[in-house]
């Protein structure tokens, strides 16, 4: 009776620090991706930064967000674009952050610009622009991606909320 007594407790321990180490493998693992971590080294405008990689200066275009322009040569400076770069050098200049890439949008742009998701400690920068209402939600090209349904609800709850580009005493939304 004593034997059949300890080999239960001994299975029921063996089995709950099974469970325990498996809950905490699959939590690690959903609560943080795959990160690079970089300093800033240089904020372009609201989308877009640089960062010193592999040894060598590399710019870094945030995926799933467009802010106003203000540096592209070939447009004039955007409405509400001056405020989302200020914001941007405001929150990541001289910072440590994390990239965060996604497989299926890809490393790079056409203009060898690293495409990512850029994290200041566990906050999501690309969402919180666009939670404040500095930047549009960009799918492009009808590509799916993994914070696509997160950047729309936060895009359209700014819109609703007529914060930041989206007030009718800024552009209300036109900024092209």
């Amino acid at each position: 009776m004593r034997t059949k007594k300890i080999l239960y407790i001994g299975v029921v321990l063996v089995l709950a620090g099974t469970a325990v180490g498996v809950s905490k493998i699959s939590t690690t693992q959903l609560k943080t991706p795959n990160r690079e971590t970089y300093e800033v080294k240089k904020v372009d405008d609201g989308d877009t930064l640089e960062i010193f990689r592999y040894g060598r200066s590399e710019k870094v275009r945030f995926i799933g967000i467009d802010t106003p322009e203000t540096v592209d040569p070939r447009k004039t400076v955007q409405c509400f674009g001056k405020e989302a770069s200020a914001k941007t050098k405001q929150l990541l200049t001289g910072k440590t952050i994390s990239i965060e890439f996604d497989p299926v949008v890809g490393e790079r742009d056409k203009y060898d610009r690293l495409l990512a998701y850029v994290w200041l400690g566990d906050e999501l920068i690309n969402l919180t622009l666009l939670r404040e209402g500095y930047a549009h939600e960009y799918t492009y090209r009808s590509q799916t991606y993994k914070y696509q349904s997160e950047f729309k609800q936060a895009e359209a709850k700014a819109r609703q909320s007529e914060v930041g580009l989206w007030s009718p005493q800024t552009c209300a939304g036109v900024t092209k």
